[in-house]
């Protein structure tokens, strides 16, 4: 029977010394007894309820307020509600929310290409090569050069130009997150016109749907003007909200040898770094703010990871590996660091 209840953490356990390659078997047999990789369904029923809420709000809002350039307030409040779907769309793509593969398919697919107007297939495929290799420069797609560069090795391989500008490109992290939402949506379509299965065209038309019945919902409230300006700033918001959820996680985190990267565990937690806060922060970042757990168990149901932390912490100091957690505006501040300094080469 699944519980719905906050799992209880197993006594602490007397170190067995394992070897490398079993560090990871260990600690999740641990994480296993604990019944920490059972599904919530409780939490995801009260969090899947509350986002309908929260946009059957956002809707009754902008039609209330009308014709008003107050509309601009509303437009933060859109932003949060479009990043939280996101988030449940992250959790269904990695199967945290149903035992089924097809339930968390549908879920996703609803979420991310009919909430948010994102490819829910694209997003899983980019992920899943995330996750197999965190911040491994030819393998991790999400640090390939491109308006940012990671590593200094693509600053060098870069044009005269492009390295000028990647010399201040922590200045320009914040506002180039503005347009993250746009860029998304562009990979998204992209990714889906070049292999135009069944699948595929599913769903390209559910972000079209999405798509059409956003403009048509804002454009019958307001007049033109109006209407883009808070399309330019729920948009913008939107895509600064999730690109600062996903920036602290790994961005500065080191490089790993051979040995380390052949290690699940070292390879997962070496190269990822939590934010520490409370229910708030749990809230604000979608749980992402466990990135070392999420990573370890990417299946962990996100109301688990709090608890799980507790298991992971202590076995990484058993068995000496660096587990780093950090503020909010610290892990920023290390994150535009190292984008200052590979910026210059």
């Amino acid at each position: 029977m699944q519980s719905t209840q906050a799992p209880t953490l197993p006594p602490v356990a007397r170190p067995a010394a394992p070897s490398r390659g079993s560090d990871y078997a260990e600690l999740s047999r641990q994480v296993k007894d604990a019944g920490l990789l059972e599904r919530r369904p409780g939490s995801y029923a009260r969090r899947l309820a509350a986002a309908v809420a929260m946009c059957a709000v956002a809707v009754a809002a902008l039609v209330l307020i009308g014709n008003s350039w107050w509309q601009l307030a509303l437009a933060p409040y859109w932003a949060v509600v479009s990043t939280q779907l996101g988030f449940l769309g992250h959790d269904a793509g990695h199967r945290q929310i149903y035992t089924s593969r097809h339930a968390n398919y549908v879920l996703g697919v609803v979420l991310a290409n009919l909430g948010v107007g994102f490819s829910y297939g694209w997003w899983v495929d980019k992920h899943n090569r995330h996750h197999a290799h965190p911040n491994d420069e030819d393998k991790d797609p999400d640090v390939g050069a491109g308006a940012l560069v990671f590593f200094a090795r693509q600053t060098q391989a870069s044009g005269r130009v492009a390295r000028l500008f990647y010399r201040y490109q922590a200045w320009g992290f914040f506002p180039l997150l503005m347009l993250e939402a746009l860029n998304l949506r562009v990979a998204s379509i992209r990714y889906l016109l070049a292999d135009r299965t069944r699948a595929h065209m599913r769903e390209l038309l559910l972000i079209s749907v999405h798509i059409a019945g956003y403009l048509a919902l804002v454009f019958a409230v307001l007049p033109p003007g109006k209407a883009l300006a808070f399309i330019a700033v729920h948009q913008a918001l939107f895509g600064l909200y999730l690109g600062c959820s996903f920036a602290p996680n790994h961005k500065g985190m080191p490089e790993l040898t051979p040995e380390q990267e052949a290690d699940f565990l070292r390879r997962q937690v070496l190269t990822s770094r939590n934010v520490r806060g409370h229910w708030l922060t749990d809230y604000a970042l979608g749980g992402l703010n466990y990135q070392i757990e999420h990573h370890l168990f990417p299946s962990m149901p996100r109301a688990n990871l709090r608890h799980a932390q507790h298991i992971v912490r202590r076995f990484c100091a058993t068995n000496h590996v660096s587990y780093l957690e950090t503020s909010l505006i610290a892990s920023y501040a290390q994150g535009l660091r190292h984008l200052d300094t590979v910026g210059r080469g």
